[in-house]
């Protein structure tokens, strides 16, 4: 019975922090550019009073043994790298990654950043910022009197000075790709870093042979969070919090039933 009073408070803490994950994600449902994150679990060390295999004669072998398991923990939440939808904005400075890759972000610190947010503006000084007025790498400016700023698939930044019909390139926009995207690390503001996980990135530009994917102006990527599909996972792990509670429910009952034995 303490087995199961262990077993079921190590599934209800497990279920805890699932609650918490879908949390975060239909937070998020509206983020341009998230990732939703899915919980995954495994079972912790199983006691063996029998062990499958040990003889059980001379010449015989048990064949299942008897074995009791001591409950669950989380053992990550995966971060899910589907494309999301694609919003259509009045932003010319908006674009989204249509495929593979991440935008590279110049921190204050001085490292990059690896974002799939595409939400951009220009600061004082004409250069593509995000909303945190942290630069693209490699750095664009465009001048202050430039109009008809085009984006195209494969990254080069273009515009149209007044009086002039010839557009000037301003710069090219590059692309990283992780061989295991799933393997970054979450800085918070839609911002990424690599990790020993994640390998180091390869950076080539918009649709070249690296495998990353084109960009499409005029449009940012939507949250791939799904809303329903958070609910049901919100309800599997309510129902499967309040079993893990009956059964600690239950094994109180029967200690207090053992107690009971001497009056």
């Amino acid at each position: 019975m303490i087995r199961a009073l262990f077993s079921a408070g190590s599934g209800m803490n497990a279920q805890q922090m699932n609650v918490d994950n879908i949390a975060h994600n239909l937070a998020n449902a509206n983020t341009v550019g998230f990732k939703m994150r899915r919980t995954q679990f495994q079972d912790l060390l199983y006691q063996s009073l029998v062990q499958p295999g040990a003889a059980a004669g001379t010449q015989t072998v048990v064949p299942t043994g008897l074995q009791l398991g001591l409950g669950t923990r989380p053992s990550s939440n995966e971060i899910i790298f589907t494309q999301g939808s694609f919003q259509a904005t009045e932003n010319p400075l908006d674009v989204v990654i249509q495929g593979r890759g991440f935008f590279q972000i110049r921190r204050p610190t001085g490292e990059l950043a690896y974002t799939r947010a595409g939400n951009f503006h220009v600061d004082r000084d004409g250069i593509m910022v995000t909303a945190d007025g942290d630069p693209l790498e490699p750095q664009i400016t465009l001048p202050p009197e430039a109009q008809a700023v085009t984006i195209a698939p494969d990254g080069s930044v273009s515009y149209v000075l007044p009086g002039q019909a010839a557009a000037q390139l301003a710069g090219q926009i590059q692309l990283a790709n992780f061989t295991n995207p799933a393997g970054l690390n979450s800085l918070g503001r839609n911002l990424f870093a690599p990790t020993d996980a994640s390998g180091e990135p390869t950076v080539g530009n918009p649709g070249g042979q690296e495998g990353l994917g084109s960009l499409q102006q005029g449009y940012v990527e939507a949250s791939n969070v799904s809303v329903v599909e958070e609910f049901i996972n919100l309800i599997m792990s309510q129902r499967a919090y309040e079993a893990n509670s009956k059964v600690v429910r239950a094994a109180d009952e029967m200690y207090q039933q053992v107690n009971n034995l001497t009056r």
